[in-house]
């Protein structure tokens, strides 16, 4: 059963159809959508600043999301994939983003609507990613814009872990 733990008076709310891997962990405050998966040793620690999480967003296998204390809450929308072993860390990101395996968000970062970072990147604080953007390297920069194709990977992947999260349930 996953750790779901309350911190300094705050419990996490969750919406329907959530799935919580068995050692997944989701403390203090944060508030996630319907639809949502948290996989196996994913970390989301609300602790010392709010961590907000839309709909249909997964965040798969190793993932850390936190924030800084009194400085910067963590934002993540709706349809976003994080994909294994990446850090979202006191940033903002917005609906139907691509957040590749391994990548690093730090501080400030505002990762605009259907933009996509690629595995291993590293975006460095106060960046601004505009949408439909493909950014990628250490530190990050602009690859190139994403093609419809891109786009339609982007939502073909937050629609399908609903469904394997599902399998765990059998």
């Amino acid at each position: 059963m996953a750790l779901i733990k309350s911190v300094r008076g705050f419990t996490p709310e969750f919406g329907e159809n959530i799935f919580l891997a068995d050692n997944a962990t989701v403390v203090g405050q944060v508030r996630m959508g319907k639809n949502c998966s948290v996989w196996f040793n994913a970390v989301v620690r609300g602790d010392v600043s709010p961590i907000t999480i839309g709909d249909y967003t997964n965040v798969q296998d190793g993932v850390v999301i936190h924030a800084t204390y009194n400085r910067n809450e963590t934002r993540i929308g709706s349809r976003v994939s994080i994909a294994h072993n990446a850090i979202v860390h006191g940033c903002t990101v917005e609906d139907n983003v691509l957040i590749g395996m391994g990548a690093i968000l730090m501080d400030g970062v505002l990762i605009k609507t259907g933009a996509v970072i690629a595995a291993g990147a590293v975006v460095l604080q106060n960046t601004v990613v505009e949408s439909g953007e493909i950014w990628a390297g250490n530190p990050a920069k602009l690859l190139k814009k994403t093609s419809e194709f891109m786009q339609s990977e982007i939502a073909r992947i937050s629609e399908a872990y609903p469904m394997y999260a599902s399998w765990f349930s059998e």
